[in-house]
């Protein structure tokens, strides 16, 4: 036999051997858990379960507070009745581990573990979904582990639906001068840990924004100073103060949506006053939104979101017993110009338009909001801009 052919049936012979010698490995639970640590990570991308690849729970961020100060970020991955993540408040920034379980009634029990794999308390409460947004809630009480310290903790879920790790976490911009008597607290979102550097223009614009605010009401507290008499040494009984917060309508990697509410008193004034400030920011074109890159040139979407704003605001007056709106002052404050629709924001649902107090009513009737489903917009939409991925 050529010596060649009798070296190629050996090398068969041996593959065959090993090939029939080795016994597939069952996947099983134990399998993939058995390296699993004390404190476990999100669940990886897929699991295999009885043969069948299953994707990975969803990851859900939550932003609210334990106590009535304490304010906090959460994020959350569900995997069956599993729950995992972590969360930190947002004066400390240390993030603290989270592992638990959600049945499926919503009963939620998170056990959180310090950096020494040590359980230092617990959340206990019912995770519940809205039915108008579809956005999800989670409210209860957190305690030591033993059950002392109960604190109540309520947490909304901010729609962000970003890749690649990337999250957003509020910053803080927190001032108590004794002198002037006034106190500055200022949240304003970042995005963290993106691997996509245009994400850090919008981070420039969003604390552009907040920085602003802050430095318009200190201008404002410095003039204040001036103006007082020389011989005011008694110290006020109720100082001033700005509060800026925000909420987030839609964060996506092409498009994010920030309403800030900017809230505050002034020393003297008969009430607080509060307004409200966007940020639509066009993540791939790098520049924040203006209301007509919505829609197509020339069109007159002005007059189709003041026809339809009057009418719901009129509808939401009827259907309130103590309405204070009248239907002169939404005409007014409704009418198609420019100046009435500055705030608004991108959501899932629809264009969500808010009217500051004093614009459509008086201040006892407080903010306003009105939300056009993008239905009723199609078609003046324009075709290259970013509602169109909304359209149906």
């Amino acid at each position: 036999m050529n010596p060649r052919n009798l070296t190629l049936i050996i090398i068969s012979s041996v593959a065959m051997l090993l090939s029939a010698c080795r016994k597939p490995q069952a996947v099983t639970q134990a399998n993939l858990n058995s390296n699993t640590p004390a404190i476990a990570p999100f669940p990886e991308a897929y699991h295999q379960d009885a043969g069948e690849t299953v994707p990975k729970g969803q990851t859900k961020f939550f932003k609210g507070s334990i106590g009535s100060s304490l304010g906090l970020q959460m994020k959350l991955t569900r995997d069956g009745e599993q729950a995992s993540g972590n969360y930190f408040y947002q004066k400390v920034g240390t993030r603290i581990e989270l592992k638990g379980t959600v049945d499926k009634a919503g009963n939620l029990s998170l056990d959180e573990y310090d950096s020494a794999g040590r359980q230092t308390g617990i959340f206990k409460g019912v995770w519940k979904t809205d039915n108008e947004d579809g956005l999800d809630s989670i409210a209860g009480n957190w305690s030591k582990p033993s059950g002392e310290k109960k604190t109540a903790f309520s947490l909304h879920e901010e729609p962000i639906q970003l890749s690649g790790g990337a999250e957003i976490v509020a910053k803080t911009i927190k001032e108590n001068n004794k002198k002037e008597n006034y106190q500055i607290y200022a949240e304003y979102p970042q995005v963290s840990g993106a691997l996509d550097p245009r994400f850090e223009k919008f981070n420039q614009q969003a604390r552009a924004l907040a920085m602003a605010k802050v430095s318009e009401f200190k201008t404002g507290m410095a003039h204040q100073a001036e103006d007082a008499p020389a011989t005011a040494d008694q110290p006020a009984t109720l100082g001033s103060d700005i509060n800026v917060g925000y909420t987030i309508a839609m964060a996506k990697d092409d498009l994010i949506s920030i309403e800030f509410e900017i809230g505050g008193y002034s020393q003297g004034a008969a009430h607080p006053n509060s307004y409200t400030d966007v940020l639509n920011y066009d993540v791939k074109a790098g520049k924040a939104l203006k209301l007509a890159d919505l829609f197509k040139p020339a069109s007159k979407y002005l007059q189709a979101i003041s026809t339809y704003c009057i009418k719901d605001l009129k509808r939401q007056a009827k259907s309130s017993k103590d309405a204070l709106l009248s239907d002169d002052t939404i005409q007014s404050g409704a009418a198609a110009e420019t100046k009435n629709f500055k705030s608004w924001t991108i959501s899932k649902q629809g264009l969500n338009l808010t009217f500051d107090a004093y614009q459509v009513g008086p201040y006892a009737a407080g903010r306003q909001s009105v939300l056009i489903p993008y239905s009723a917009l199609k078609d003046l939409l324009n075709p290259d801009g970013p509602l169109v991925q909304f359209v149906k």
